[in-house]
């Protein structure tokens, strides 16, 4: 299934608002987000913290549709959900740097205005956040062993795109179920 929005939508949109981060950064923190609130709570425009800039119209229009089109890929159990990144004509370095952004995004929006108690939940959950803050350290040692490292890139993005749902799995409220605390499995 093709992604309805792709990462070069989203770097456009972000250069458009006026977003200095990595794009990846803002669709992880919206990733995390979602793991913790229902979409209704989660205005987009305020994870871009940009004080001076209020998205209105179309930008605003398509932050909504990114928040949606990623709860949707997110509550698909048949794998539609994918990390926003880079393509793969991209330079390794440059995806590997937009991985570690999108890692460190996703815990900030995770962490966001609930408080996670970690010991609150599985195991599971406790190792891919431990994981994901030690891929925020992200990055590549120039060595001769392209292919290998391509593989390695290939399976830290599928580790990501499996660990999220699982967290999100975990600890999304139910939705439309009014005062619906986590789920925890």
């Amino acid at each position: 299934m093709t992604p309805p929005y792709d990462y070069e939508a989203l770097d456009a949109l972000m250069k458009q608002v006026g977003y200095d981060d990595e794009s990846s950064s803002f669709h992880g923190s919206l990733c995390g987000a979602l793991c913790r609130q229902k979409p209704d709570e989660i205005d987009p425009v305020a994870l871009l913290d940009l004080p001076e800039y209020t998205p209105e119209g179309r930008d605003r229009e398509q932050l909504v549709r990114l928040r949606d089109d990623t709860i949707a890929a997110l509550t698909d159990l048949h794998s539609a959900f994918m990390p926003l990144l880079p393509s793969d004509d991209d330079p390794l370095a440059d995806r590997a740097r937009a991985l570690g952004a999108w890692c460190e995004g996703f815990l900030y929006g995770l962490a966001g205005r609930i408080k996670l108690n970690l010991r609150e939940c599985s195991e599971e959950v406790r190792e891919i956040v431990k994981d994901f803050t030690e891929f925020t350290r992200t990055s590549l040692d120039s060595g001769d062993d392209d292919e290998g490292e391509e593989s390695a890139y290939a399976e830290l993005v599928e580790y990501i795109r499996v660990g999220a749902q699982l967290v999100f799995m975990e600890l999304h409220p139910r939705l439309g179920a009014p005062g619906a605390s986590p789920t925890i499995h």
